[in-house]
C-alpha cells in the first residue's frame, strides 16, 4: 500500500490568538508541522507528503525548508483546503490511499499511525476514535424558554485525526456531497459498515488555545540552565560598528578579530555557557586567520546548529548593552530584537534589551569602549 499524508495548516487559528499561527508553534525546537513530518518519515509506506497552507503563512511555510514535501494553498474553510489537496493527488500515479491529518494535534505516537495503516488493508477508511466518559447535556433553545436535556454518552464518541481513506472514494465523497461536509471527512460517509474505528490516544489533543500548547509542553520533560556572556571592545575610527547584527551609523567602530559585534558575541558566550560547551574564543580563536573580519551573524548561527545537536534550544535571552555612545534608543532597541530572532529563529518575545550609560565614567563614558553583557536560558527536551 502506497500512502500520501495530507496535513492541514490552511486555517486562520483565530481561537489560538496569536501573531504565529498553531501549526508553526514550537516545542523541543521544532514546529508542529515539522514534528508531524518527521513522524511520517518513519514508515515507509508513506510515499508522499503534501501541506495544505494559508496564503499569509507562505513566508512561515518555506522558512522551515521542508524536504520532499509539496505546498498546496488552502481553502476557505477546511473541506475546500483538503479538496484543494485532492485534486492535486488524484491525478498522480502510485498513490492508493491518503492521511488527512490535522496540523494541531502533533502528538499521535508512530504506534497508532501504524497500527491505521494495517487496518486499511481491509477498510475504506479508519478513524481512531475516543470514548466519552463525563456526563453529557445539550442545550436547546426554544421560542419560549431555554432549556438541558441529558444525552447516553454510550452513543457518543471523538473522533481524532489521523484519517486513512481510499484515495478514489474519498476524493468522490468529496466531490459529490460538498454540501453534507462538517467538521472532518468521515462526516461524508453514510455506510459505517465500510469503516474501521480503531482505540485514538488521548495525548492525541487538539491544539486549539494556548493553554492547550502549555499542556503540550509539559508533557515533555524538559531542564532549563543559564548562562553569562560579556564582551567588551575598543571604540576607534575607520571600523565599522556592529551592534545585534546590525550595522550601526557611527564616527566609530568596534576593533576586533572578527566584526567586533559585542552583542551577538555576548549572546553567543551565554548559550555555550549555558549549555556547558565552553566559550567563543574557544570554539572560534583569534589565532585563527579563517576568522578575521567574520561576521558574527555567521558564528552564532554555527553554535546554534551545535546546540541543537545536544538538544538544546534557547529559551530567553536578557541582554544589557552598556554605551555611552551609540544611545541605546527604544526604535533601535526594536530593530535589534528583530535581527536577533531573526538569526537565532526564536519568537521576539523572548528577548529583552536594555541600554545603559556608565554616567560618562570610565573608557565607556569617555566613548573609548562598548561592553555587553547578557543571560540567556536554554531548554533541553529529553
Amino acid at each position: 500500500m502506497s500512502f500520501c499524508l495530507i496535513i492541514l495548516a490552511g486555517g486562520n487559528s483565530h481561537r489560538f490568538k496569536s501573531s504565529i499561527g498553531k501549526p508553526y508553534q514550537k516545542i523541543a525546537g521544532k514546529s508542529l508541522v515539522e514534528i508531524i513530518v518527521n513522524k511520517a518519515d518513519e514508515l515507509k509506506e508513506i510515499k508522499k507528503k503534501i501541506l495544505v497552507y494559508n496564503k499569509k503563512d507562505l513566508k512561515r511555510v518555506k522558512s522551515l525548508r521542508l524536504k520532499n514535501i509539496k505546498l498546496i494553498k488552502g481553502g476557505k474553510n477546511r473541506q475546500e483546503s483538503t479538496f484543494n489537496a485532492l485534486k492535486y493527488l488524484i491525478k498522480k500515479r502510485g498513490i492508493s490511499k491518503v492521511l488527512i491529518h490535522d496540523a494541531a494535534r502533533p502528538n499521535f505516537s508512530i504506534k497508532l499511525l501504524r497500527s491505521i495503516l494495517k487496518k486499511m488493508k481491509n477498510a475504506e477508511a479508519v478513524i481512531p476514535k475516543i470514548d466519552i466518559y463525563d456526563a453529557i447535556k445539550q442545550k436547546i433553545d426554544s421560542s419560549k424558554s431555554e432549556y438541558i436535556v441529558d444525552k447516553n454518552r454510550d452513543n457518543f464518541f471523538l473522533t481524532q485525526t489521523p484519517q486513512a481513506f481510499v484515495l478514489k472514494k474519498i476524493f468522490n465523497l468529496h466531490k459529490n456531497n460538498y454540501l453534507k461536509y462538517r467538521d472532518d471527512d468521515i462526516s461524508l460517509f453514510l455506510d459505517l459498515n465500510k469503516v474501521k474505528f480503531i482505540d485514538g490516544e488521548k495525548n492525541n489533543f487538539k491544539i486549539t488555545d494556548q493553554s492547550d500548547l502549555k499542556n503540550l509542553k509539559n508533557i515533555y520533560n524538559s531542564k532549563t540552565s543559564l548562562g553569562i556572556g560579556f564582551d567588551v571592545h575598543r571604540l576607534v575610527p575607520n571600523r565599522k560598528l556592529y551592534l545585534a547584527g546590525l550595522k550601526i551609523k557611527s564616527k566609530l567602530g568596534t576593533l576586533g578579530h572578527s566584526d567586533g559585534d559585542p552583542v551577538l558575541h555576548s549572546i553567543t558566550d551565554a548559550v555555550l555557557g549555558a549549555c556547558q560547551m565552553g566559550d567563543i574564543g574557544q570554539m572560534f580563536s583569534d589565532k585563527n586567520k579563517r576568522f578575521k573580519n567574520i561576521r558574527s551573524t555567521i558564528l552564532l548561527k554555527q553554535v546554534l546548529e551545535k546546540i541543537k545537536l545536544k538538544g538544546y534550544f534557547v529559551n530567553n535571552i536578557d541582554i544589557n548593552i552598556i554605551a555611552q555612545t551609540p544611545k541605546i534608543i527604544n526604535n533601535l532597541k526594536n530593530k535589534m530584537i528583530e535581527n536577533i530572532a531573526k538569526v537565532c529563529d526564536i519568537p521576539k518575545n523572548i528577548i529583552n534589551i536594555k541600554g545603559k550609560t556608565t554616567e560618562k565614567l570610565g573608557v565607556i563614558g569617555k566613548e573609548k569602549a562598548i561592553a555587553c553583557e547578557v543571560i540567556a536560558s536554554v531548554i533541553k527536551y529529553d
